[in-house]
């Protein structure tokens, strides 16, 4: 069976769940689950990232957010769905832009706005046992362990290692951490998460609500998603897709629409070639 919604790690699904005007409600609840008491936001704005990013489709994957709490502080939240290559470079290379961009011409005390540096992984880096965290809270610290500069957070989750079952669920935030690694695999609302943002959140993911250029869209970005995890683990094997019936017909559809030959479409997807002249026929 068909997926019903779409999967949150694709750029399109990321962007569409957190990174629009329609969506802030999503993140402002989402981003409050991670962040202090003092910096619970009231309203945010998303700034422009086309400098912040070294490739096109890595844009779509990258917030840079200014906020305001509800007592008026002003902060910045660099939100990303992170990449696994040289994920901790990134991070600090990506924290850098909000902290320089906030230079100003002539005299200036060097006062900095705190920086929420929060990506979302969806693989595992921590390879001991004894090390693994599924939330690891950074700062710049001491020799003595004391927090020496508390501006620049940095917030990491380790998707894969959050393995709760909905009735373990404890919190808001583990709501929101089951509902992203989750999504793609519902097929109704669960009980536990029927609240108006999930409802909203599974309205906006659900895959017949989008137009026919936002499902290509969608298509194109879930082969990326396949090809770097291709690349960064063992979801492809000797170039083809391990996956869901429903993962590879889309990567068919997408290279179907791409023209690709019948033989490499079989090759990468291991679909028969029944399965994909089906597929071909549904598309004409």
């Amino acid at each position: 069976m068909a997926a019903k919604y779409f999967n949150p790690y694709t750029d399109f699904g990321f962007k569409k769940l957190f990174g629009e005007e329609g969506s802030k409600d999503l993140l402002i609840d989402f981003l409050n689950q991670l962040l202090p008491f003092c910096h619970q936001i009231a309203e945010l704005t998303f700034k422009n990232t086309e400098n912040l990013s070294d490739t096109k489709s890595e844009r779509k994957a990258i917030f840079d957010i200014y906020c305001e709490s509800k007592t008026g502080e002003k902060f910045i939240v660099e939100m990303q769905k992170a990449k696994m290559e040289f994920f901790k470079d990134r991070a600090l290379f990506y924290s850098m832009f909000p902290i320089r961009e906030q230079a100003q011409k002539g005299e200036w005390d060097f006062k900095l706005l705190p920086i929420y540096f929060i990506a979302v992984l969806d693989f595992e880096y921590d390879e001991k046992d004894k090390y693994r965290k599924f939330m690891r809270d950074v700062y710049l610290k001491d020799q003595d362990g004391d927090i020496f500069y508390e501006k620049l957070h940095f917030k990491f989750l380790q998707m894969p290692l959050f393995n709760k079952k909905e009735y373990e669920l404890e919190n808001r935030f583990e709501k929101w951490i089951y509902f992203l690694k989750n999504l793609e695999s519902f097929d109704h609302i669960p009980a536990i998460l029927n609240e108006p943002i999930f409802q909203k959140g599974f309205e906006i993911a659900e895959i017949s609500h989008l137009t026919s250029v936002q499902y290509e869209q969608y298509q194109k970005s879930l082969i990326q998603y396949w090809d770097v995890k291709n690349v960064t683990d063992t979801a492809f094997k000797d170039g083809k897709v391990e996956g869901k019936i429903e993962e590879k017909e889309a990567i068919a559809r997408v290279m179907l629409l791409d023209n690709e030959s019948l033989d490499k479409i079989m090759r990468y997807t291991q679909l028969s070639i029944i399965q994909i002249e089906a597929l071909k026929n549904l598309k004409d």
